[in-house]
């Protein structure tokens, strides 16, 4: 079956709308030098442009899911795109460094609510049997944009300074916004019959920052996980509680005991820690022991990003032929294989190193659309956003303890020690992620309700 106008259109958007997110995420790495210089701050400092934005993203695209599962997708879409091109512009007009955290995070949280809901949008409107090869497009495109994002943000910065990277959404969102409001369907929406759980929502968000903090903050502080971490278990406690009582809470802890949507979660966090920490340590590697120049650790860092452009669409198409779990494991596998050399020998060659990298990106690649696909069909059509919500937290969670284990173990002083402990802990993650793809589906079941007939709004 081939994808008709509106459906190819929908999936337009939500592509281009799901690598706002991601572009904006490296483009900053570029710029930092030149934004520390110009508001005469520290490298520290700045860096809160970079762990508020991934928080926030992490945070808000739960709530913002089930906002669109209540209240219709169509006006989340629009409405998040709308304010990310404002903040945007007020990030590349910022008078200051504050200002310009503030416009980030607003940019995030616009983000956070685009992504979910437009990965509701594709399980609502795109039949199963395309699913999957539609999630793998959305996949390729973030890649795209995360791998293609320190290149153009490094031109942009050269052409006309570090405010030109917020200048450069404003025509992305303008063309997503002009297609959206066209093709994006406009649906009759139930009022709901039970009040919206934003004291749920509130605990979740202060649950997940106080983690995220408490593990930022405490290998400086020990007083801080000692403090820390009784009050963050005993709040997660109170959030199970509350959300297990409520009539229609922000995340039902109960859809924790479906073992796909379960397994398609442990499945993206524990493949992102392998891979986010590969991403982050490579780099360090390369300029540490052999000397390489930033020009050649861009090249090697797009061999982990490449593959997946080319292997997401890839994964999605076999997803939908094969069933969710073979190309998830498969993929999976493929990471783990890619993983293994570097656990065995950390002191291989750069040249031996680049095709574990194409090996990484590939299997991540291979895997992504079946895990979400996943996730978000375990789920009733009318939670596709919180489902779609909760697997893009899931991924963000691996990504801080990669980049937390790396913190860690690469001190100036460990020297090949810390690489070898780093690449040990990757491949636990790889393999972690290949047995929980085994509890995915096979061959789906047909859907009890079809999208066209669904009841969910958009």
């Amino acid at each position: 079956m081939t994808r008709s106008t509106g459906e190819r259109a929908v999936l337009v958007v939500v592509a281009l709308g799901a690598l706002l997110a991601p572009l904006n995420s490296t483009m900053i790495a570029v710029a930092l030098p030149r934004i520390v210089d110009d508001f005469d701050t520290t490298i520290g400092t700045a860096g809160w442009l970079v762990t508020t934005y991934l928080l926030a993203l992490a945070v808000v695209q739960p709530v913002a899911g089930k906002l669109g599962d209540r209240h219709g997708r169509r006006r989340f879409v629009i409405g998040g795109l709308t304010v990310f091109a404002l903040a945007s512009l007020g990030a590349a007009l910022a008078p200051s460094l504050g200002a310009l955290i503030g416009f980030r995070v607003t940019q995030a949280v616009a983000g956070a609510v685009v992504f979910p809901n437009g990965a509701g949008l594709i399980r609502e409107l795109v039949p199963s049997e395309r699913r999957g090869g539609a999630f793998g497009i959305v996949g390729g495109s973030i890649a795209l944009a995360a791998g293609l994002g320190p290149l153009i943000g490094g031109a942009l910065v050269v052409a006309g300074g570090w405010r030109a990277i917020f200048f450069v959404n404003l025509p992305f969102v303008a063309a997503s916004l002009a297609l959206a409001w066209k093709a994006l369907p406009r649906r009759p929406v139930d009022a709901p019959q039970t009040p919206f759980d934003w004291a749920g929502s509130a605990m979740l968000a202060t649950v997940l920052s106080g983690a995220a903090l408490i593990v930022v903050e405490g290998r400086h502080a020990p007083a801080v996980l000692v403090a820390g971490v009784p009050l963050l278990l005993l709040l997660a406690a109170g959030l199970v509680r509350r959300e297990l009582r409520h009539p229609d809470p922000v995340l039902q802890p109960r859809f924790f005991t479906i073992r796909p949507f379960a397994a398609a979660n442990a499945g993206i966090a524990s493949s992102n820690l392998a891979f986010y920490t590969v991403l982050l340590a490579t780099p360090i590697l390369l300029a540490r022991r052999f000397d390489w120049t930033s020009l050649e650790i861009g090249v090697a860092l797009a061999l982990l990003s490449a593959p997946m452009v080319v292997f997401s669409p890839v994964g999605g198409r076999l997803a939908d032929r094969l069933g969710r779990r073979p190309p998830s494991t498969a993929g999976c596998v493929v990471l783990a294989a890619g993983l293994l050399p570097l656990a065995v020998a950390p002191d291989v060659s750069p040249y031996a190193l680049l095709p574990c990298l194409c090996l990484m990106g590939a299997g991540v690649g291979l895997s992504t659309a079946g895990l979400q696909a996943s996730a978000i069909e375990a789920l009733e059509p009318e939670q596709a956003g919180v489902a779609a919500g909760v697997f893009s937290t899931s991924r963000y969670i691996g990504s801080f303890a990669g980049s937390i284990a790396l913190a860690r173990l690469l001190d100036e002083g460990q020297g090949l020690a810390g690489f070898h402990v780093v690449f040990v802990i990757a491949v636990v993650g790889a393999l972690a992620s290949v047995l929980a793809t085994l509890a995915l589906p096979g061959r789906r079941a047909p859907l009890a309700v079809e999208p066209a007939d669904a009841s969910a709004s958009a």
